[in-house]
């Protein structure tokens, strides 16, 4: 493998003749980056911007707010996945809830949740549904399941977001617009590449869909600079084992049962024209907000502390540039979301600040 390696790294080096910016799209790859210490291997001339795809990290705080009153509300049990515990809402988080006495329990699938409201009946069983469209399939799967089941006393709080909103808002932005972007394969596993191509044409530039192995990202770097290096733009898929044109149309067909787009606020951004998914109206008996009598999610932003998340999230800096990076905050003690994910790029920064991958 290190030879296949370096033969990409040599190939960079010889592709590259002038300044290009590519933005990795997903935080998985951004982690990968970092661990393998790839910054350190590129030409001078080639600069990697991390991107939006952490949807832990774009959770608006809304969201966060809404988690921690359920988990109050009475013979209500809130389950949520891992990451979502230490992410930072308006007063506190999950884990501080729980300790006030909310009722929170840790999952690792929407369908645990089905089987805790069908093994307990006395209680309401509300799934913090949170992720890009990876997850969103499982969420569908777990509603039309529950229904299937006849399950009264279970609903969902629909936080799940779209990427390709996400990036078209980015691609309109005056500053920091990227010259070329790596598409998150894992997403693009369940949606295909139709709605990248759309956006490569409209904003002319190159996007390749990628993994997170090194070789997988270092294949779509070199594609993507060598379409740079042409002028060329479209989609161009690194990651064929995996991603289809069309996608997962099982996948696909279970989201569009339950799920319709809406506008959505993403933390640290702003609000995203069709950026997430909300119930469809039939399914309006499983939305937590409508059945708890909660209203629209609140679009003000967290009192950060002077945390740069924002900037981070749109490409704009690297997370070592903000001023409180590694010193106020820490993932023992963080000012934003991207410091808490698994899949934040400060988290990353963080962990593999000191790696050094020489050839």
């Amino acid at each position: 493998m290190k030879n296949k390696l370096g033969q990409y790294i040599d190939e960079l080096h010889r592709l590259v003749t002038k300044p290009h910016s590519i933005m990795e799209v997903c935080g998985g790859q951004t982690h990968a980056i970092a661990a393998l210490g790839l910054e350190n291997l590129l030409p001078e001339q080639l600069r990697l911007v991390h991107g939006p795809g952490c949807p832990v990290c774009v959770t608006a705080v809304g969201f966060i707010d809404a988690a921690m009153r359920l988990s109050h509300e009475k013979n209500v049990v809130l389950c949520s996945y891992g990451d979502m515990m230490r992410v930072p809402g308006s007063a506190g988080d999950l884990f501080s809830a729980r300790a006030r006495g909310g009722q929170v329990e840790l999952i690792y699938s929407p369908l645990d949740a089905v089987k805790l409201a069908a093994n307990k009946p006395e209680k309401h069983i509300v799934l913090f549904a949170v992720g890009f469209e990876t997850t969103a399939p499982a969420t569908a799967v777990a509603l039309l399941q529950a229904k299937q089941l006849g399950l009264k006393n279970f609903s969902v709080l629909c936080a799940h977001v779209l990427v390709p909103p996400c990036l078209e808002w980015l691609l309109q932005m005056e500053d920091g617009k990227p010259d070329g972007l790596l598409a998150p394969g894992h997403v693009c596993a369940i949606t295909g590449t139709e709605e990248y191509i759309d956006l490569a044409h409209q904003y002319q530039l190159p996007i390749v869909v990628t993994g997170f192995e090194p070789n997988d990202l270092l294949r779509g770097l070199v594609e993507c600079v060598r379409r740079l290096e042409q002028g060329d733009y479209g989609v161009w898929n690194a990651y064929a084992r995996c991603v289809q044109r069309q996608g997962n149309s099982v996948a696909m067909q279970a989201m569009k049962k339950v799920f319709s787009p809406e506008n959505r606020y993403w933390r640290g951004l702003g609000n995203i024209t069709n950026g997430g998914l909300c119930l469809c109206e039939e399914w309006a008996e499983y939305d937590a907000l409508k059945k708890f009598c909660m209203g629209d999610i609140s679009q003000e932003e967290e009192k950060s502390g002077g945390c740069r998340a924002g900037d981070v999230l749109r490409g704009m800096m690297k997370p070592e540039q903000c001023l409180h990076f590694g010193k106020e905050c820490t993932p023992l003690s963080p000012l934003g979301a991207p410091m808490v994910s698994s899949e934040g790029a400060c988290a990353a920064c963080f962990r593999y600040r000191n790696v050094e991958n020489p050839r």
